[in-house]
């Protein structure tokens, strides 16, 4: 793929210069574009000839990055899941050094743009439509799901050591299932509940997972 650099001219020759795109460039493009097609089309419909009329390119370009759609289709979940982790843990750093702001900032970054996002769910229904048919996309969706359960878990950890390990192991999946609930009836029906509300509920159910009397020992 070539992309003109309009105004810039060869002084020589008189001629436009073009610049060819990176291959990283080219990659992700076709990357953004099946996540495009996923939201829109569903996995069906998502074929070799949507994402590279999606993205402007051949259809030997997109063979030449992955070995066939099956492989992008992977590359994409990976990459939105990353995304996702990505703008959790800059609401993490933007909180502060306290570790009750750091695990409010990760809990309320779930049920907010970017991640609190319609066409967000409509790609992740095409990826959860594959994990019982594709063992590489039921690994990605193990990893993804596994680590934002780990991630929050340690949150809660520093949040609340007074917290036995095993109970935060639990409340760490309570939690998470929640958020999921929430974020999920967010997208499909926002007249539901206000995103205040489910700040709220969330909140709530926080505080109560570290303030609850407990008689285990804690395993630091």
């Amino acid at each position: 793929m070539e992309q003109k650099i309009a105004g810039r001219l060869d002084g020589r020759q008189g001629r436009a210069r073009f610049v060819r795109e990176s291959p990283d460039v080219r990659r992700q493009a076709l990357i953004e574009a099946t996540a495009q097609c996923l939201a829109e089309k569903g996995v069906a419909a998502t074929s070799v000839r949507a994402i590279c009329a999606r993205a402007g390119v051949s259809a030997g370009l997109l063979t030449h990055y992955f070995d066939g759609i099956d492989a992008l289709i992977l590359a994409t979940y990976r990459d939105v899941g990353e995304k996702v982790a990505a703008a959790l843990e800059q609401a993490v750093a933007e909180a502060g050094p306290d570790p009750l702001d750091r695990l409010w900032a990760y809990i309320r970054a779930n049920l907010q743009p970017p991640v609190l996002d319609p066409n967000l769910l409509a790609t992740w229904i095409s990826f959860w439509s594959l994990v019982k048919t594709s063992p590489e996309i039921a690994a990605t969706h193990a990893e993804t799901y596994g680590g934002s359960r780990e991630r929050l878990e340690v949150l809660l950890r520093e949040a609340a050591p007074q917290i036995p390990r095993p109970a935060a192991r639990i409340a760490a999946i309570g939690l998470t299932a929640m958020l999921d609930g929430l974020w999920l009836e967010l997208c499909l029906d926002s007249s539901t509940f206000t995103i205040e509300e489910a700040l709220e509920m969330a909140k709530e159910a926080m505080t109560y997972v570290i303030q609850k009397p407990r008689d285990e020992p804690v395993d630091q």
